[in-house]
C-alpha cells in the first residue's frame, strides 16, 4: 500500500511538470501569430538575409534563425516557433536542475511550475529576439556546471562551454552570467573543477564558438559597444529599490519567496552549500545590471536557476501547502496573461490597460506613451507603412524610380520596407540606424529619395526640393510611428555618400 502511494506521488510530480510544459506550449502556440511581426523581428529577418558573422548591434544567431524561418514566405507563427520551443524546454530543465541541486521530486515540480508561471520568462519568448534564448541557455549552463560540481562529471564542462559559446552568438549578455559564476566557483569549494582539463577545454570551446562574431565586431571597430553605450542613456531602470520591485512584479510576486530562497538558502542550508556559486552568480549579475543601468529584462535569464535552488530548499513543504502556493501563483499569472500574450484584440487590450492597473511601467524612454505595451504596439502598423510607401513608389515616374532610394528614419521602418516590400519589388531601404548605417547608401546617389519619418527641417536644408506626399501610422502603434511624414527629396545636395556620416544613428 505504501509503495502504491509513493508511486502515485512520483507520478503526480511528473504530471505537474508535464502539465506546466503543455500549458506553456499551448499559450505560445495559440497566440504566436495573432499580431503582426514585431519591429525587432523584422530587423532580424532583414539582417539575416544579408548573411554575415555579426551585425552592429547583435551577434548573428537570431538573425540567421529569423531569416531561415521565413525562407518559404512570411509567417509570424513559424517565426516564433523557435521561441516557443525555448519556452517549453525551459520548464522541465528547471525541474531537472532542482533535482540536480539536491531537491526531491516535489522540488522538481515546484521549479518547473514556477518556470511556466513567471510572466517575465513568458514575455521574452512570445517574440523571437536576442533575449529569447537567455533563460534556457543560462539555466543549461547552470545545470551542466552543477552536474560537474556535484557528480564530478567532467564531460559536463564541455557541454557548459559549448552552450556559453552558442549563447554568445545569440546575445552578448551571457557574459553577465558567466563572469560572476566564475567568481562564485573560484571562492567556493566548487573551484575543484578548475583543476580539470575538461574545464579549460570547455572554456576554449566557448571562445572558439564565440570568435566569429567577436572578430566581426573587432573588424568593424566594435559598433556594439558604441550602440549599447548610447542606448543605455535611455534606460529607466532607476535606483536599486525600484529595480528590485520591478523584478518581483515581473517574475510573479507569489513566486518571490521561491527565488529569494534560491539566493539565500545556499548561504545557510548545509545541503545547498555546494551550489552556493549559483547564488553568487545571480547576485553578481544583479549588481552588474544595476551598476550599468541595464534594462529590467537583462536579469531575467538568471531566475530559473534561482527557482530551481529555491525549490530544492522548499522540497520539504507539505504537499497541500505547496499546491496552494502554486495555485495562487497560477492565478496571478493568468491575471496578467493578457499583457504578456496577445490574447485580446488590440482595441480591447487598450481598453483593459486604460481601465486597470495592469499597464507595466516603461523600462526605457522610447516606451513612454505606448498605447499598449511597447512590444504589442511595436507589432502594429508595419504592413500599412510598406503599402503606403509602395503606392508612392509606383507613382514615381519611371525615370525617377530607376536609382531612387527609400530612406527610413529607424531600423524598424527600414526592415518593414525590406521584408514586406519584396512582394512589391521595392528596393532595399537605407537608414542611418544601427546595422543599416554600416550597409551604407547601397549605391544610391540621392537624386530622388523617398524619406520615411524624417525631420522635415533637416531634410529641407539638404534637398533642392522637398515635398511631403503622405503620412503613415496606425492608432495603437508607438507615438513615434503615428501620423509621421513621408516626403520626396529631389537633388540631395552633395549626394548621399557625402551626407552619410551625418545620418549615423547608433543606439540613439
Amino acid at each position: 500500500m505504501s509503495l502504491s502511494i509513493r508511486n502515485l506521488r512520483l507520478s503526480a510530480n511528473w504530471l505537474i511538470v508535464l502539465f506546466a510544459a503543455l500549458f506553456t506550449a499551448g499559450l505560445h502556440l495559440a497566440t504566436a501569430g495573432r499580431y503582426e511581426i514585431m519591429r525587432n523581428e523584422l530587423y532580424f529577418i532583414a539582417c539575416g538575409r544579408q548573411f554575415a558573422f555579426g551585425y552592429a548591434d547583435q551577434p548573428p544567431l537570431v538573425p540567421w534563425i529569423s531569416a531561415m524561418t521565413q525562407a518559404a514566405g512570411l509567417n509570424a507563427w513559424l517565426l516564433r516557433l523557435p521561441a516557443t520551443i525555448a519556452a517549453v524546454a525551459l520548464v522541465p530543465l528547471c525541474g531537472i536542475l532542482a533535482r540536480q541541486a539536491g531537491g526531491n521530486r516535489l522540488a522538481m515540480a515546484i521549479a518547473a511550475f514556477a518556470a511556466a508561471t513567471a510572466p517575465a520568462l513568458a514575455a521574452v519568448t512570445t517574440t523571437l529576439t536576442t533575449a529569447t534564448f537567455e533563460p534556457l541557455c543560462w539555466t543549461a549552463i547552470a545545470f551542466f556546471i552543477t552536474r560537474a560540481v556535484l557528480r564530478e562529471d567532467r564531460r559536463a564542462m564541455l557541454w557548459a562551454g559549448a552552450i556559453v559559446g552558442i549563447s554568445m552568438e545569440a546575445k552578448y549578455g551571457v557574459v553577465m552570467w558567466v563572469v560572476p559564476m566564475a567568481i562564485g566557483i573560484l571562492v567556493t569549494p566548487a573551484r575543484a573543477i578548475l583543476h580539470w582539463r575538461e574545464t579549460w577545454i570547455g572554456a576554449l570551446l566557448a571562445a572558439a564558438i564565440a570568435a566569429p562574431s567577436l572578430i566581426w565586431q573587432a573588424a568593424h571597430d566594435w559598433p556594439f559597444l558604441e550602440i549599447i553605450g548610447n542606448h543605455s542613456q535611455g534606460d529607466l531602470t532607476g535606483d536599486p529599490l525600484r529595480f528590485m520591485v520591478g523584478q518581483i512584479l515581473a517574475l510573479n510576486p507569489v513566486l518571490a519567496p521561491l527565488w529569494l530562497a534560491g539566493v539565500a538558502a545556499p548561504f545557510f542550508a548545509a545541503a545547498l552549500k555546494p551550489v552556493r556559486f549559483l547564488a553568487i552568480a545571480f547576485l553578481g549579475a544583479a549588481v552588474i545590471d544595476i551598476a550599468t543601468g541595464g534594462k529590467d529584462y537583462y536579469l531575467f535569464g538568471a531566475y530559473p536557476a534561482m527557482f530551481a535552488v529555491g525549490a530544492a530548499a522548499c522540497g520539504a513543504l507539505w504537499v497541500w501547502l505547496a499546491g496552494t502556493w502554486l495555485t495562487v501563483g497560477l492565478a496571478n499569472f493568468l491575471l496578467v496573461a493578457p499583457i504578456v500574450f496577445p490574447l485580446l484584440p488590440p482595441a480591447r487590450l487598450f481598453y483593459l490597460l486604460e481601465h486597470s492597473h495592469l499597464r507595466p511601467p516603461p523600462d526605457e524612454k522610447a516606451a513612454i506613451g505606448a498605447p499598449l505595451t511597447q512590444v504589442f504596439s511595436d507589432e502594429l502598423g508595419w504592413r500599412s507603412l510598406e503599402q503606403r510607401v509602395a503606392v508612392i513608389w509606383e507613382r514615381l515616374p519611371a525615370s525617377d524610380r530607376q536609382g531612387a532610394a527609400i530612406f527610413a528614419g529607424n531600423y524598424g521602418e527600414a526592415a518593414a520596407i525590406d521584408v514586406y516590400g519584396r512582394k512589391d519589388r521595392l528596393p532595399l531601404a537605407i537608414s542611418g540606424d544601427n546595422q543599416y548605417y554600416l550597409w551604407g547608401p547601397r549605391g544610391h546617389d540621392g537624386r530622388v529619395v523617398i524619406v520615411v519619418n524624417g525631420d522635415p527641417a533637416f531634410w529641407r536644408m539638404h534637398c533642392a526640393n522637398l515635398r511631403q506626399v503622405a503620412t503613415f501610422g496606425v492608432p495603437l502603434a508607438m507615438p513615434y510611428e503615428r501620423d509621421r511624414p513621408i516626403m520626396i527629396c529631389r537633388d540631395l545636395k552633395g549626394g548621399l555618400a557625402s551626407m552619410w556620416p551625418a545620418l549615423k544613428r547608433f543606439g540613439a
